[in-house]
């Protein structure tokens, strides 16, 4: 597999088999992701992978723990257009692959529920930060978990990145006995793609190449 190829099949995988995925694959994925950039090669990123009896330990605990203030507002307030717009279609295209329509409340907050569960995944990975480190930082976090994620699709697994845990990092923290300087910027699912779930078969919309992206001084 090339990395078009990963770059086209990777998805957003919400519902999960329950194989494991062996501790050996996990760590050679996250130490293959290492060479992602980062600026001065700081490599700001610190990672932390759940599975088995412990995944199922942390599940629980935050099955009976109410929703905390968040690390960091996940989108800005008073969310403004084309953003606003396309978050919507996302959430509706969403909901409707698996028939739960807007005014079913109690259904959306089940769904939205599974992120506390991994959506099913095998294995649970939390990617935290120092405190101190800046905006520049969290991009690279960030691009050390696209790189982890294209290498998870090549070896046939799939991924779920879950801002979601930001709202659940004291919990986390404290079960993880995170150090005081470490913020939990995500949380990802891992394991094997359930090809029979309705949820795994959409596909996020795109905006047209002209409406964000502009060239200039090309031949051909």
């Amino acid at each position: 597999m090339d990395v078009s190829e990963a770059v086209a099949r990777r998805i957003s995988v919400r519902a999960f088999k329950p194989d494991p995925v062996p501790g050996s694959v996990v760590r050679a994925l996250l130490e293959a992701a290492q060479r992602a950039p980062s600026g001065g090669n700081l490599q700001p990123w610190r990672v932390y992978a759940v599975a088995g009896e412990p995944l199922e330990a942390l599940k629980a605990r935050v099955a009976s723990s109410p929703m905390e203030e968040p690390e960091y507002d996940v989108y800005p307030p008073d969310l403004w257009d084309p953003f606003r717009t396309r978050r919507f279609v996302c959430g509706e295209d969403l909901y409707a692959s698996i028939e739960i329509p807007r005014e079913d409340r109690a259904g959306r907050l089940r769904q939205l529920a599974k992120n506390a569960q991994f959506f099913g995944a095998p294995v649970g990975l939390f990617f935290c930060l120092d405190r101190k480190l800046g905006p520049p930082q969290w991009s690279d976090v960030g691009m050390y978990m696209q790189t982890l994620m294209l290498l998870a699709v090549e070896q046939g697994l799939d991924t779920c990145a879950q801002e979601f845990w930001a709202r659940y990092a004291k919990t986390v923290g404290a079960f993880l006995d995170l150090p005081d300087d470490h913020m939990l910027f995500s949380g990802m699912a891992l394991g094997y793609r359930d090809e029979t779930a309705p949820i795994n078969g959409w596909r996020t919309r795109r905006d047209p190449f002209d409406a964000w992206a502009h060239m200039q001084g090309f031949e051909g």
